[in-house]
């Protein structure tokens, strides 16, 4: 969207500006109307007519998250990251297939299985463990619905890969690079969830990926006080169709959500680096602690995922995953000790948060029951250790 050339950080801060002109605002304007005045017929594509079609307030975030991570259109802002997520895989017709990873965010996976059960499509499940595998599923899906690279349909693609890298909860890295290049070779729509690498640590679209979707209401908004979703491409029938779905299943945001959002993110850069350096300090101090068996973070050296996620990320994120040397009950007062950590299921606030993610019955079982989740704040990182450090001593007195 931006022509100069200017850094993410730069970015974040000067992008979705209104026009610099003589005693315009600084900031977007939150424009609180349900309909636009307008007579005569209408021009779909220049008329706003109506808030579900269209509200000046989205518009600077949908900009600012176009020009981070790279894609010649403007993004669309969703109700929620669901509604953004469902908008990607709402695009498979009947007869498809969606390959999704075994760890995932849990909601995606069960969009993907309710539109099984409806007999749209054949979920495939892969494993991010087996890059060859997982592109031989691939193969075979496209072979068997006749799908090529010459053929794809990318409004309705009759084989979408979904994907997560890292992955909610397990912290596993894609081989984005080799998986999108083999997408891209057998006509298989690829679609990137990239909430917790966010545009600054990684930037899918660039690899080749025709989708990205985030959870703004993770890292993007970073206050937890509101909830959002986007989703960016550079193909303009595949961002026409996801326009199509938000506007006829209404899952717009609000004006105050948006701005919000667009406030939000104006720190992201800020918040990303500090949050990552308590996550990197975290997860070498933690990984010495006697109560913790594992700890799940890609930059650590020993971490099995550390040399892709170098080569593929500018970070490694503010996400840790700790697996305890306990029992469910242990692991839960061990939560209850807490007072600087937040026991939350979210992610990607300025705030600590920590989950038991086994606490919700749709986890799969191979996450351990005694498997925590941080999500690394802008706390002082000693501190935060500390918390945890008094709370563990539960497994070590």
């Amino acid at each position: 969207m931006t022509e100069q050339k200017l850094s993410p950080e730069t970015l974040a801060v000067s992008g979705g500006r209104p026009a610099h002109e003589h005693d315009a605002p600084v900031n977007t304007p939150i424009m609180m109307t349900s309909t636009f005045r307008g007579v005569g017929t209408v021009d779909t594509v220049n008329d706003k007519v109506y808030a579900r079609f269209d509200n000046p307030s989205w518009n600077g975030l949908e900009e600012v998250i176009a020009d981070l991570e790279g894609a010649s259109l403007p993004g669309l802002l969703f109700a929620s990251g669901m509604a953004a997520v469902a908008a990607v895989e709402d695009l498979v017709p009947v007869g498809s297939a969606i390959l999704i990873p075994k760890h995932a965010y849990m909601a995606s996976i069960s969009i993907a299985k309710k539109l099984e059960r409806r007999g749209i499509t054949e979920v495939i499940r892969i494993d991010l463990d087996d890059t060859q595998g997982a592109i031989e599923a691939m193969e075979a899906a496209a072979k068997a619905r006749g799908v090529t690279a010459q053929n794809i349909d990318y409004a309705a693609p009759q084989v979408l890969l979904w994907l997560e890298s890292p992955t909610n909860p397990m912290l596993e890295v894609a081989d984005l690079p080799a998986l999108v290049e083999a997408a891209q070779r057998l006509g298989v729509v690829t679609a990137v969830d990239n909430t917790f690498a966010t545009p600054l640590l990684q930037r899918p679209l660039q690899m080749g990926a025709d989708i990205v979707v985030h959870s703004a209401t993770k890292f993007i908004a970073g206050h937890s006080d509101v909830v959002l979703g986007l989703a960016v491409t550079n193909r303009p029938e595949i961002r026409a169709a996801m326009l199509e779905h938000r506007s006829l299943n209404g899952a717009i945001p609000g004006p105050f959500e948006a701005f919000l959002g667009l406030r939000g993110i104006r720190t992201l850069a800020l918040r990303m680096q500090k949050s990552v350096e308590n996550a990197q300090a975290l997860a070498e101090r933690l990984s010495q602690h006697p109560a913790i068996e594992e700890v799940r973070y890609p930059g650590l050296p020993t971490d099995r995922y550390h040399e892709r996620a170098k080569a593929q990320m500018d970070g490694f994120g503010a996400i840790l995953c700790v697996v305890l040397k306990a029992d469910v009950a242990q692991t839960e007062e061990v939560m209850n000790r807490l007072h600087l950590w937040t026991p939350a299921t979210s992610l990607g606030g300025v705030e600590s948060l920590i989950e038991r993610r086994r606490r919700h019955g749709s986890e799969p079982v191979s996450i351990p029951e005694s498997l925590l989740r941080l999500s690394v704040g802008i706390e002082n990182a000693d501190d935060l250790y500390a918390d945890l450090d008094q709370a563990l001593t539960l497994l070590t007195d």
